[in-house]
C-alpha cells in the first residue's frame, strides 16, 4: 500500500526548466542527476536539458529533498516546464510503492462470460474448405541469388536516437551545402619558423603569462591579418545586401564528447598572442565540461577548424552558416622540400579555405590563403605589419 502523510502546501516547491536563450524554444530532458529521496542544496543541479546548442542544468530552487519527478528522460520541455517537486522539510519523499507481486494479488481476474450453451458457433465456409483441402508440400527455399545482399541479423544492430546537438549540427551543415556556392582552395605552409619561435620562447611565455604558447594563436593572428587585407571574407550576405564588419570575431571549432561546438573569440584583432591563448584555453575547458553559454557561441565572422589534432592530412571543411568562409588546419608532416636549390626535410602543413563563391571571388580567396602562408612562415611580418 502507498502511505501518504499530510504535507503542507507551502513546503513543496517546483523545479522548472530555466530560460535557455533567445533562439532556443525547447530542449530534451537528457538526464536526472538526482533520485527521489535524495537531498539537494539550493541551486544544485538536479537534471540536465540538452538543446541544439548547449546543455543546460535545471537547479533546485530550495534546499530540501527531491519528492518526485513529474517528467521523464527524453521528454521535450520548454522554459518554465515543471520537472520535479522539492520538499523543503523532506516529508513525503520516501514513498513506498506497491510490490509487483502484491499488485497482482490485489487485482482479481474477472472471468470471461461463456457463450450460451444453446447457441452453437458454426464454422465459416472458408474454415471448412481449409480443413478439407489437403496440404500441399511447401516448395523448397530457393537459393539466394547472387544479386541479393546477405544482411546481418537485426539482433547485432542497435538503434540509438540522435542527440539534439547532433541533429542541429547535421541540419546546419546540410543547409550550408544547399545554400552556399562552396569552393575550396588549398596551399601549404612551412612551419619551421613558427615552430622555432615556439621552441625558443615557450618557457618565458609560460612564466610570464601562465599559459602555453601553441600554434593556434599564430593562426588566429594570421587569420586576423588576412581578414583585414581581404575584408570581403569578413563580410556576410543578408538578403540582397552585404554586411561589412569592422570587427573580427574568430570561431574555433572544438570537438567534444557530445559533438561539435564553435565558441567565439571576440574582437580578436585587439588581442595579442597571450590573450588569444588564454581565451582558447578558457573556452576549450568550458566546451569539454559542457558549460558553454549561448552568448559564447553566438555570432562569429570566420571559423578555424584544426583537423590536424586528429591526424588529418587534408580535408575540405564545410562553412559554418551564416559565415562566408572557414579555414582548415591539418597535421604537420616532415616532407622533402626544395629550399635554395637543395632538397631538405621541412615540417609542412596543408591549409584549406572553403568559401562562399556567391560573395568571395577566387582571387580574394587565394590572396587570403597566401597571406596566411606568408605570416605563419615569417611571423615577423605581424610585428612590422607587412
Amino acid at each position: 500500500m502507498v502511505r501518504c502523510s499530510h504535507i503542507p502546501l507551502g513546503d513543496l516547491v517546483d523545479a522548472v526548466v530555466p530560460f535557455m536563450g533567445e533562439s532556443i524554444t525547447d530542449g530534451t530532458l537528457a538526464a536526472f542527476l538526482k533520485k527521489p529521496g535524495d537531498s539537494v542544496q539550493i541551486d544544485e543541479p538536479i537534471a540536465q536539458v540538452e538543446t541544439d546548442k548547449v546543455t543546460i542544468d535545471v537547479a533546485s530552487p530550495e534546499t530540501g529533498v527531491v519528492q518526485k519527478f513529474v517528467a521523464k528522460e527524453g521528454d521535450t520541455v520548454e522554459p518554465g516546464t515543471k520537472i520535479a517537486v522539492i520538499s523543503k522539510s523532506g516529508e513525503g519523499a520516501n514513498v513506498t510503492h506497491v510490490a509487483p507481486s502484491e499488485e497482482k494479488n490485489t487485482v482479481k481476474e474477472t472471468p470471461k462470460p461463456s457463450a450460451p450453451a444453446e447457441k452453437e458457433i458454426k464454422p465459416s465456409i472458408e474454415t471448412v474448405v481449409a480443413k478439407d483441402k489437403p496440404k500441399t508440400p511447401s516448395p523448397a527455399p530457393s537459393r539466394t541469388s547472387a544479386t541479393e545482399p546477405i544482411l546481418p541479423p537485426k539482433e547485432r544492430e542497435r538503434r540509438v536516437p540522435m542527440t539534439r546537438l547532433r541533429k542541429r549540427v547535421a541540419a546546419r551543415l546540410k543547409d550550408s551545402q544547399n545554400t552556399f556556392a562552396l569552393l575550396t582552395t588549398f596551399n601549404e605552409v612551412d612551419m619551421t619558423n613558427l615552430m622555432k619561435l615556439r621552441s625558443e620562447y615557450k618557457d618565458a611565455f609560460v612564466e610570464k603569462h601562465g599559459v602555453k604558447l601553441g600554434f593556434m594563436s599564430g593562426f588566429v593572428k594570421a587569420a586576423v591579418s588576412g581578414l583585414q587585407n581581404q575584408p570581403i571574407i569578413n563580410a556576410v550576405i543578408d538578403g540582397d545586401d552585404i554586411i561589412c564588419r569592422d570587427y573580427v570575431d574568430i570561431s574555433i571549432a572544438v570537438g567534444t564528447p557530445k559533438g561539435l561546438v564553435v565558441p567565439v573569440i571576440r574582437d580578436a584583432e585587439k588581442m595579442n598572442f597571450a590573450d588569444i591563448e588564454k581565451e582558447i584555453n578558457r573556452l576549450a575547458k568550458k566546451a569539454n565540461d559542457g558549460s558553454l553559454s549561448i552568448d559564447e557561441m553566438a555570432g562569429g565572422s570566420f571559423t578555424i577548424s584544426n583537423g590536424g589534432v586528429y591526424g588529418s592530412l587534408l580535408s575540405t571543411p564545410i562553412i559554418n552558416p551564416p559565415q562566408p568562409a572557414i579555414l582548415g588546419m591539418h597535421s604537420i608532416v616532415s616532407r622533402p622540400m626544395v629550399v635554395g636549390g637543395n632538397v631538405v626535410p621541412r615540417p609542412m602543413m596543408y591549409i584549406a579555405l572553403t568559401y562562399d563563391h556567391r560573395l568571395i571571388d577566387g582571387s580574394e580567396a587565394v590572396f587570403f590563403l597566401r597571406r596566411i602562408k606568408d605570416v605563419v612562415e615569417d611571423p615577423r611580418r605581424l610585428l612590422l605589419d607587412i
